[in-house]
């Protein structure tokens, strides 16, 4: 609020810069003003007020047009090319009325015009409009620190979280650590590429027993923090090094831990989504255990994009009955599938970041795609083999920065 005219209601008064080459002129407005409330400085010259101007900052200029040496207009156009943080409020007092030397006055930065002889009320009008744009523009000023603070403020709690994302990124590459796993008879290559800082893609195998290995990939819903603590927390329930943690395995006579088939291991983690984690989340899977004794794989596909089996002959065969993904409904049922093999043949398990990669000219890479890279990478190693899949992927989609996460596992038989 503003008491008399000049006097802020906190602070000290509007300092007025008085610019005329009269000296009476001067000293009549300078009189004006300070009954008003307002402080006052006076220059007999604008080159002497440019000075003044570069040490202080007035709140408002009423200066003449028609000076010697530097005129008003000059004046004005220097004083809107100082550095200043406030806003300055400038008067020019001219005889002037034609409307193209209001322009040139305009055009210079005056916000106002007062024609000489100077009345008082007209004056008074002039210094209201000059109050309000001058609380209107401390307002705004006030409000873009408290803007540029808050942002900064932001930045730092952002930088924080990105600097957390990148440790993350770290940890959950750890769940993969070992990129290619050689069990003798079989060996298993992965390949994890999140899109964001993390991501809600798991692949990874185990040794079940001399005859036996496991491979799995799993794609959990969403993005970000919660789905990369999701793979975390699914990663500790597949691990190998401890079967009593394993959620594959239950326990069997004299201690032992026996594999549950594929369908029951997808059931087990049905329940303990809906029952116990009881998270807003789902996720997809497909579990497979490869068998030498039997020569056999059985699998399970929850939601998960189809298995691909690429034949020691290079022939590319779609596997996998569907299925409900985990976590959605109670008391799923799956259905699992059991494909002999032989030497050289080879499961490929990919996410939905892989067939569902969108394409420039419409569509997405597709399982055509996918047995199209197979078969044309057949006689690679399963590492260079998924190496290839990618450069196949960003080759086509025209970006190596893909829009949703890109896991694999290729699981070579011999």
């Amino acid at each position: 609020m503003r008491g008399e005219m000049g006097q802020p209601g906190v602070g000290a008064p509007r300092h007025v810069l008085v610019v005329d080459d009269s000296r009476a002129q001067r000293l009549m407005l300078s009189m004006q003003l300070s009954r008003w409330g307002y402080r006052v400085t006076d220059c007999g010259t604008a080159s002497s007020a440019l000075e003044l101007c570069q040490d202080q900052a007035f709140d408002i200029v009423i200066s003449d047009w028609m000076m010697p040496g530097l005129t008003g207009l000059e004046f004005c156009r220097e004083f809107r090319a100082l550095d200043r943080e406030s806003y300055g409020y400038f008067i020019l007092l001219t005889s002037k009325s034609e409307t193209t030397e209001i322009a040139d006055g305009l055009e210079a930065g005056a916000d106002d015009f007062l024609t000489k002889p100077v009345a008082s009320n007209e004056l008074r009008a002039r210094l209201r409009a000059g109050e309000r744009m001058l609380a209107m523009q401390a307002e705004l000023l006030a409000k873009n620190r408290v803007i540029a603070s808050t942002l900064a403020e932001l930045q730092g709690i952002y930088d924080s979280l990105d600097r957390d994302l990148i440790e993350a990124r770290k940890l959950q590459q750890t769940l993969v650590r070992d990129r290619v796993r050689d069990y003798g008879w079989a060996t298993v290559s992965l390949m994890l590429r999140n899109s964001g800082r993390v991501g809600g893609d798991l692949v990874g195998s185990f040794r079940v027993d001399d005859n036996r290995v496991a491979a799995y990939s799993i794609d959990v819903s969403g993005h970000g923090v919660a789905s990369a603590m999701m793979t975390a927390r699914l990663a500790g329930f597949l691990t190998g090094s401890s079967p009593e943690q394993n959620l594959a395995f239950q326990k069997g006579p004299r201690g032992t831990h026996v594999l549950l088939p594929p369908e029951a291991v997808a059931q087990r983690f049905n329940r303990l989504m809906l029952e116990e984690i009881q998270a807003e989340q789902y996720f997809t899977m497909v579990f497979a255990v490869a068998d030498r004794a039997a020569r056999q794989i059985s699998l399970v596909q929850a939601g998960h994009p189809h298995p691909m089996m690429i034949r020691a002959s290079g022939q590319v065969e779609r596997l996998g009955r569907g299925g409900l993904p985990i976590g959605l409904v109670p008391d799923a049922s799956y259905d699992w599938q059991d494909i002999p093999f032989a030497p050289g043949d080879r499961l490929v398990l990919v996410s939905d970041g892989v067939t569902e990669c969108p394409l420039p000219a419409g569509g997405d890479f597709g399982e055509d795609g996918l047995a199209a890279s197979l078969r044309a990478s057949a006689r690679l190693s399963g590492a260079d083999l998924l190496e290839s899949l990618i450069w196949d992927i960003a080759r086509q989609s025209g970006s190596d920065s893909f829009a949703d996460d890109v896991s694999a596992v290729v699981l070579d038989l011999s």
